[in-house]
Order: C-alpha cells, then sequence, then structure tokens
C-alpha cells in the first residue's frame, strides 16, 4: 500500500492562506497514496503494519499544512460516529483520575471521541446522562464507579461495576485476595488490634471490599470490634474525610495498633490525624491504605497499600468496549473480568510496638 517515495523525501508545496487542505493535497505533498495517509489520518487497526516513521511524517506533514480530517464525513460513509460515553463520580486526584488516563490513552490511539460526565453521586444524573450520550450517538458506554442504570441499547463496560446485568461488561478488582493481602501484611508484623475505615455508601467497591475485609479477619483469626471501624461520608475526595474518621476512631478510645483505610487518600488524612495525636507512624500504628496513586509513594512515611491496576483497568475498559462496538451482532462477550492486586510495602508499616 505504501508508494515508492514513502521513506524517501518529497517536495512539500506551501498551504495555500484560506483554503483548507485535501486529504488528496496532503498525500501528493508526503509522495504516498491517499489510502495510506486516510489509514494513518483515520487511526485504523491496518495502520499498524505502516512502518511507524512513516506515520510519524504523516502527522508532522499534516501538521504543517493544517491539515484537519473531516470526521463527519467518515461518520457518514461508514454510519458510526466513533464516539463513546464515559460516566464518573467526579474527577480528582487518584482513583477516577488514573483509570481515566487509562481510558484516555487507548481511545485517543484509536481515533474515538468521548464525552466525559461527572454525576457526583446524584441519582438523576446517573439516571439521565447514559440518555443524553444516546441522543449523541454515542457507539458504547463506559461507567466508572457508578451503580447501574437501565439497560441501554449499546455494550456497557463498568470498572468497579459488581451487578448482573445484560449487555454490561463488569471489571472488578479481586477484593478477597486483597484484603487477605492487607491483613496477613498486618498480622505478619504482629499486629492483631486493626482499626478500620470503611467506604462511602454510594461507592461500588464498598461492600464487596467489606465483605472480603470480615472474610479476612476471620480466617486469620482476628478479634473484631464496632468501636474499631468507622465509615467515610461526603461525595467528595480529600484527606479530610479520612482525617476526620480517623479522630472518630481515637475519641472511641478502643485502642488499636494498626489502621486499614478504604482508599489512599483516606489514609493520607489518617496519618495526619495520628500524628496530631501524639501518634508516629508506622512506630505506634501503622497505616495501609488502598488503591496506590500517584502520590502514595511520595507521603512522609510512603504509604504501604494495595495496589489496584488502576490505569490498566481503564486500558481494558476501552479495549473491551471497542471489541464490543466492532462485533455489534456477537452476542458472546465476557461477563465479568477480574484483575488481580499487588501489596505494596512501604514505610508506614512496621512491628507492633514491643
Amino acid at each position: 500500500m505504501l508508494s515508492k517515495k514513502a521513506n524517501g523525501a518529497a517536495a512539500s508545496p506551501a498551504p495555500v492562506a484560506g483554503k483548507s487542505v485535501s486529504l488528496k493535497t496532503l498525500a501528493a505533498a508526503l509522495g504516498l497514496s491517499p489510502a495510506t495517509v486516510s489509514l494513518v489520518i483515520n487511526r485504523s487497526p491496518a495502520a499498524r503494519s505502516i512502518p511507524e516513521r512513516t506515520r510519524n511524517r504523516i502527522f508532522e506533514e499534516a501538521k504543517r499544512l493544517h491539515y484537519r480530517p473531516n470526521f463527519l464525513a467518515r461518520s457518514l460513509r461508514s454510519q458510526r460516529s466513533f464516539t463513546v460515553g464515559v460516566v464518573v463520580p467526579e474527577v480528582s486526584e487518584g482513583y477516577t483520575a488514573l483509570v481515566m488516563s487509562g481510558i484516555e490513552d487507548y481511545l485517543l490511539q484509536e481515533g474515538y471521541f468521548y464525552f466525559v460526565a461527572s454525576h457526583r453521586h446524584r441519582a438523576d444524573l446517573i439516571e439521565e446522562y447514559p440518555k443524553m450520550f444516546l441522543e449523541r450517538a454515542v457507539e458504547g458506554i463506559i461507567a466508572v464507579d457508578t451503580p447501574r442504570y437501565g439497560a441501554p441499547p449499546v455494550p456497557v463496560v463498568a470498572v468497579s461495576g459488581h451487578e448482573d446485568c445484560e449487555g454490561v461488561t463488569n471489571i472488578v478488582l479481586d477484593h478477597t485476595c486483597a484484603a487477605m493481602m492487607a491483613l496477613q501484611h498486618l498480622v505478619d508484623l504482629g499486629h492483631r488490634e486493626i482499626a478500620f475505615i470503611k467506604g462511602q455508601e454510594f461507592s461500588s467497591d464498598t461492600e464487596p471490599r467489606w465483605n472480603a475485609i470480615l472474610e479476612a479477619t476471620e480466617r486469620l483469626g482476628l478479634p473484631f470490634s464496632p468501636a474499631r471501624t468507622a465509615r467515610l461520608s461526603g461525595d467528595c475526595s480529600s484527606p479530610a474525610l479520612g482525617y476526620e474518621v480517623t479522630r472518630q476512631l481515637l475519641a472511641a478510645g478502643e485502642p488499636f495498633t494498626a489502621l486499614f483505610a478504604f482508599n489512599d487518600v483516606a489514609a493520607i488524612g489518617a496519618i495526619r490525624a495520628l500524628r496530631e495525636a501524639g501518634c508516629r507512624v508506622p512506630e505506634d500504628v501503622s497505616v495501609v491504605g488502598f488503591d496506590d496513586i500517584q502520590s502514595a509513594g511520595f507521603q512522609n512515611p510512603g504509604l504501604t497499600t494495595i495496589r489496584q491496576p488502576l490505569r490498566s483497568m481503564g486500558e481494558l475498559a476501552a479495549r473491551t468496549l471497542l471489541g464490543r462496538i466492532s462485533r455489534p451482532k456477537d452476542s458472546r462477550y465476557p461477563k465479568c473480568i477480574t484483575v488481580k492486586p499487588e501489596l505494596v510495602v512501604r514505610e508506614s508499616t512496621a512491628p507492633v510496638a514491643g
């Protein structure tokens, strides 16, 4: 498909002011066939067979000539929008941002446009956004940590989705494995009095993770006390939430030597509250987080945590969705894809004092 001049230099005409550059003009400037240039510009899967050097040259020349592909014409020819909708609780540093980075990278690589809508846990928006996406002719929807909403007539992939729904592929973490990893690590360090910060009621992962923790404590023979358990409240992703519930745990008067938080953001707030109460981390109280957000390793002390492969989960969601979109008549699709966690040990955990 490459022309004879594919790897050679070609004389490039100067763009005419005020006149749009056609694909044919761009191809002539590059000394390539219009078909080759079209594959690369439209990020067709077949373009992967074209040398990277040639692909880079096409994009550079397109930028120099101010060429803009006619995506409307592409959509009309193929009767497709090449657009997906992504619905998230909120966009902030932490879980959602890392999942979104994986989604964005893959969609951009495949030449897809996307809408992102943040529902802030409002039931009316969770119900309304899929309808708005469909009105904009999306070919599929990715839902991140979002409760189930009806049965849209397009493929849906849910990251941290736990409901068995028709037409939905759930991508979930193995929470049983994650809970055992975290608690076994603390038990190996001699900890038995462990406090827990539970997630908000609206989070899709709260109940599965909590049930896994309860199962792990029983299997490990750990004592469990409601006085050493507190729940996050509020719909923001801020260390302030973990700070407040840790103060509640300390005020309850039930001593503990370790704390397992619902996520890293809460763990960061917990460490601040412990220090203000005169507790050293990890000498007096060890702290374990969850997610392994980008700043976890740069805290003081570095945060021991359960790593969710969040970026990979986002990329997996996008790849799975586009795969389903490309096979619209195939009724077979994965109902659930489970990914494995990893324990990342840093400086916030240590052997129990004494």
